[in-house]
This record gives structure tokens, C-alpha cells and sequence, in this order.
């Protein structure tokens, strides 16, 4: 039987491994193997009591209709206020598009200014999307590694040496995933001073922006001189504040963009649901006291992993700054980054990431996300320790 072809764009994508593992990770478990998943980046928290009951409201008086596709009014505003803070600048409301989730905000903005050919620099280990989303708008990937000795910021160097008139976009990420690293202003200059210089848009997905350890908010590109124009944030509720499975995210461009953006998300989702940006407005406006928490949680699970994993001989791994991932350096095994990681899953029962989950230049390292318990991280320390010494 023959099969009508599908589009060349299709070819390339590939799982987010991350599911592949959670995936392989429960058959073990079906099985009656006891699994610590330190594998997929999502909070172990619940959904502020406060947040869940706004939606639950929103539901039970009626809110559960279309709305505008670029968000609700009320949500929109307090996302520019919120934004306005961050950028230092006045964040109008029609800057604003809110999306089911922050992916297609990622999706869509690049579709809106990718042609076919146009060269895209992305951060290399960083989140997959990056390259799935330049391959369905037929752009050119261009990876740019990053450097684990300045803090996984970018190779400055081999940045300079591969933009050109010919490069459309450049992707960023502070905070990392997977790296956790975070860029500081200095990059931030001499990376805008090159946007400028060759015209290029940025897309700077700051989702983890909040998920500071040394800062209320880790610093954008969007707040330097002449990036407002030619920059997208893109963020969302899902790793501040829970909110995962509420799928609400949104993306902050220049007005003239945020239209074409909006037309695009009339024909590929039409709107968010009503109750879910209710919740995302009480997430914004009211009391960020579970944020604090949750970070300060965050910061002794991250110390209880960095510490224990730096324990153990072979293992060198330095402390994010953001996040809640570490990338443990695990080169002096001599095996490979997806090796190893099956072994831990399959020997110690304790799921992680291979580095070459986000790209080559993740080869020599692991992802292992510190969203469990102090407990767990402890368990699968000694876990891992006792498979690999």
C-alpha cells in the first residue's frame, strides 16, 4: 500500500527525551522496581492553594468561554506591569500574547520571522524545542556550545565567528535548562551589540527567570538599549509557580509583531482557556510568598545534590545558579553521557538525562533535576555512588 508522503520539515523532530526516560522509567516501575525520577523538570510542589482556587471559581461562575486570542485584558496588563519591572521600560498590553503553555509562544514567534534558509543561533546543550522549532520554519540551525568554565554561558568567541548577514534569530535561554547557568550582563552586551550589528531578532526564553539563586529575577537582554524592538520574551507559570499541567505561557514583542503572532495563534489554537488565565492572574497579582519557598527549598535540595554528587570520584559538578537542574561533568569515566545514564536507570533505579539529550556539546555530562525530595536526592546519591565506585 502506498502512503501519501509527509512534509520534509517532519523528518528531522525528535522525542524530548526526557519523556522517553519517564516513559522507560515506569515500565521498570510496573514491574516493582522502585525509581527516583530525577529526570523530568517539573516542581513537585502543588499549585498554590490560592492560584487553583482562582481557576476553580473562574470555572464554577462561568468562565469557560472564548476570549480574545492574545489573553484576557486584566491578565495581559498585570503580565506587562510584571514584565515592565523586569525590562525597566513601559510594557504595553499589546506587547502581550498569552499561549497554552510558553512552547507555542516559541513556536509560533518563529514562524513569524524565519524564511526558509535563514540561519538561527541557538544554545548547544540547551532545551531541544530550539532545534525542532528552526527545522519546522525551515531555517538553518546554528548551534553555539556553551562553556562549563565561564559558568555555561555562551562560547563568545564562536558566537562572533559564526553570526553573519545571513543569521535571523538568535535564541537564548538564563536561566539554563539544562545547564542551570545563568548570563550574566556583560554577555547580555556583547551579544546585543552583535544583534544590532547584524539586525537579528532574539528570542529570549527566561521561563526559568524567577528561579534565581542569587537574584529576584536573573537579567534580560530585553532592558538594554535598542533590544525592546528586536526581542521576545517568552515565559510562563509552569516552573515558578506549579503550574505544569494549567498549560499557560506567554510571550512579550514588539506590538507589531504581537499581531502577526496573535494571527497565527487565531488559526493554531484559537485562544487559552478562560479559567486558566484567571489562575495565572491571581499567580501574578497575589502573594509570592510560595515562590520564596519554593526557592528556598530549592536551594537545599540543590546544595544536597551538588555537595553529595561532588563526593563521590569521577563526578565534578558545579553549583547552577538558576533552576532546578544540575550538569554534573562525568567525562572521566570514559563512557558516554547516554551509557551511563541507562546504567543509573537500569542498575541504581535512579533516572536522569544524558547530557546529548540537548545536543553534541551535552556529550560528557548528565541532566539531573533536584525537584524531589531532600530524602529522595540523598537515596539516589548513595544510589549512584554505589553503581559507580
Amino acid at each position: 500500500m502506498r502512503f501519501p508522503p509527509l512534509a520534509s520539515a517532519v523528518d528531522s523532530i525528535e522525542p524530548e527525551n526526557a519523556y522517553v526516560v519517564l516513559a522507560r522509567a515506569q515500565v521498570l516501575e510496573r514491574a516493582g522496581r522502585d525509581i527516583i525520577h530525577l529526570e523530568i523538570g517539573e516542581p513537585d510542589f502543588q499549585t498554590d492553594t490560592r492560584i487553583a482556587r482562582a481557576g476553580i471559581e473562574a470555572i464554577e461562575t462561568g468562565k469557560t468561554r472564548y476570549t480574545p486570542t492574545p489573553g484576557i485584558k486584566p491578565l495581559c496588563q498585570a503580565i506587562a506591569s510584571d514584565i515592565s519591572i523586569r525590562c525597566q521600560r513601559e510594557v504595553l498590553p499589546s506587547e502581550v500574547v498569552v499561549g497554552p503553555g510558553a512552547k507555542p509562544i516559541l513556536f509560533l514567534a518563529s514562524l513569524a520571522v524565519i524564511e526558509p534558509g535563514d540561519e538561527v543561533i541557538y544554545p548547544d546543550p540547551g532545551f531541544p524545542t530550539y532545534q525542532s522549532m528552526v527545522g519546522i520554519a525551515k531555517g538553518k540551525g546554528v548551534p553555539i556550545r556553551l562553556m562549563e568554565r565561564d559558568g555555561f554561558a555562551f562560547d563568545l568567541d564562536q558566537l562572533r565567528d559564526r553570526i553573519n548577514e545571513r543569521t535571523k534569530l538568535i535564541v537564548l535561554n538564563s536561566p539554563s535548562n539544562p545547564t542551570g547557568g545563568v548570563l550574566s550582563r556583560s554577555d547580555l552586551e556583547q551579544i546585543a551589540e552583535l544583534a544590532r550589528r547584524f539586525n537579528c531578532w532574539i528570542i529570549s526564553d527566561e521561563i526559568y527567570s524567577r528561579m534565581c539563586f542569587d537574584a529576584s529575577y536573573a537579567p534580560t537582554i530585553a532592558a538594554l538599549d535598542g533590544m525592546a524592538e528586536r526581542t521576545v520574551i517568552v515565559d510562563g507559570f509552569s516552573k515558578t509557580h506549579a503550574m505544569t499541567g494549567w498549560r499557560l505561557g506567554f510571550g512579550v514583542m514588539p506590538s507589531r509583531l504581537a499581531e502577526k503572532v496573535s494571527l497565527l495563534a487565531v488559526h493554531a489554537f484559537g485562544c487559552t482557556a478562560q479559567f486558566t488565565q484567571f489562575a495565572g492572574l491571581e499567580a501574578i497579582t497575589g502573594s509570592q510568598d510560595h515562590v520564596q519557598q519554593a526557592m528556598s527549598e530549592y536551594r537545599l535540595r540543590r546544595d544536597t545534590l551538588v555537595n553529595g554528587l561532588n563526593s563521590i570520584d569521577g563526578i565534578d559538578c558545579r553549583s547552577p545558579a538558576g533552576t532546578f537542574y544540575a550538569f554534573p561533568n562525568i567525562r572521566s569515566f570514559g563512557r558516554t553521557s547516554e551509557s551511563l545514564a541507562n546504567q543509573l536507570l537500569e542498575e541504581a533505579g535512579v533516572a536522569v538525562l544524558p547530557g546529548t539529550a540537548f545536543g553534541c556539546n551535552g556529550e560528557g555530562y548528565l541532566r539531573i533535576c533536584f525537584a524531589n525530595s531532600v530524602e529522595n536526592i540523598q537515596r539516589a546519591v548513595e544510589r549512584i555512588k554505589n553503581t559507580l565506585i
